[in-house]
């Protein structure tokens, strides 16, 4: 019977594999601002519906700038 010791006991090989992807995308403020919508419509449906038209306007103009981001950030990969 072997003798459990410190030389004996080996630690499992592992393969370290790269992190997909390899590249991350650009930093941008689009998440922020289409968070910050959703939060005006919230407190607009609460409060008046001046502020949800702000939410809702913030909404399609933060996902147009994010989208744009986007597809613009794909064509330079290409």
């Amino acid at each position: 019977m072997p003798n459990n010791t410190e030389e004996e006991i080996k630690p499992p090989q592992q393969e370290f594999v790269k992190a997909k992807p390899e590249v991350l995308p650009r930093p941008t403020y689009t998440p922020f601002l289409l968070a910050f919508s959703l939060l005006l419509l919230g407190w607009g449906l609460l409060a008046t519906w001046i502020i949800s038209v702000a939410g809702i306007v913030g909404i399609f103009l933060s996902l147009y700038g994010w989208i744009k981001e986007l597809l613009h950030e794909r064509t330079d990969e290409s």
